[in-house]
């Protein structure tokens, strides 16, 4: 489990929540990582309950899903977004693995950039409009889901054997601070949870909750893969888009229910 360290560091570097990070060692992002998934937790809560919310006082499944999309770009203040679309201006700029990781860290967007921004968040819009129209607990569950999905990908990313794709920076701070064992000790936990959050409603949903947190976890794993190759290893930006890609891909199995 992760301490008082870990946890002030999960949520001081993955949200604006105003933590005091006190540690900035390994140790202290052994246990941020770990506690990553609890991060997810908070904002899908908080995004769940505003979606909810909107739902109740009569607004569409439409602007209750704006709403809960919303949540976690103002709790991280566009991190994880800002992070997918540099990684795709990277991957998309065929340009060597330096001369990518540079484009990377450049303040403005490409091309390849927004249309990876608007095309997700259009799905995670499109994909809880779907949730919400099931009613607005299974928008919120949906919502809080789709947090802890992407938060699982950064756990996994963090592990041994996953180096980082350049020195300093949150990518440098955390790549292989987790054995996988751990790692993967804390996706099947929180696959078994969504499955058990899945159980709450009628017939097979809790397997939805299951694939959901499976395919999820996938599709990360493709993408980092595909970084490693293109760029050597993990960044921040890296452990953003990560998270973005599992978050969406959880919240459009669901949204097929």
């Amino acid at each position: 489990m992760a301490g008082g360290d870990g946890l002030r560091f999960a949520f001081g570097t993955l949200t604006v929540v105003p933590v005091r990070v006190t540690r900035w060692d390994r140790e202290a992002a052994r246990g941020g990582m770990r506690a990553a998934p609890l991060v997810g937790v908070a904002v899908g809560a908080v995004a769940g309950a505003v979606g909810a919310g909107l739902h109740a006082v009569g607004a569409s499944a439409l602007l209750s899903a704006v709403g809960a999309v919303a949540v976690p770009a103002v709790l991280t203040r566009g991190l994880h977004l800002d992070g997918l679309a540099d990684t795709a201006d990277g991957l998309g700029s065929g340009k060597p693995p330096a001369q990518a990781l540079d484009i990377m860290k450049r303040s403005d967007i490409g091309p390849f950039g927004v249309l990876t921004l608007v095309l997700v968040l259009l799905g995670q819009v499109a994909a809880l409009t779907a949730c919400y129209g099931h009613g607005w607990v299974y928008g919120a569950t949906s919502a809080v889901a789709g947090a802890v999905a992407g938060r699982v990908a950064m756990t996994l990313a963090a592990r041994r054997g996953i180096p980082a794709a350049r020195p300093g920076g949150l990518g440098a701070a955390v790549a292989g601070v987790l054995s996988p064992r751990t790692a993967w000790t804390v996706a099947a936990g929180c696959a078994g949870l969504a499955a058990l959050a899945g159980a709450g409603f009628a017939g097979l949903t809790w397997l939805r909750f299951l694939l959901a947190a499976a395919l999820a976890a996938t599709a990360a794993e493709s993408l980092l893969r595909r970084c490693r190759t293109r760029f050597g290893g993990v960044t921040g930006d890296v452990f953003g888009a990560l998270c973005e890609t599992a978050a969406t891909c959880a919240l459009l199995v669901l949204s097929l229910r």
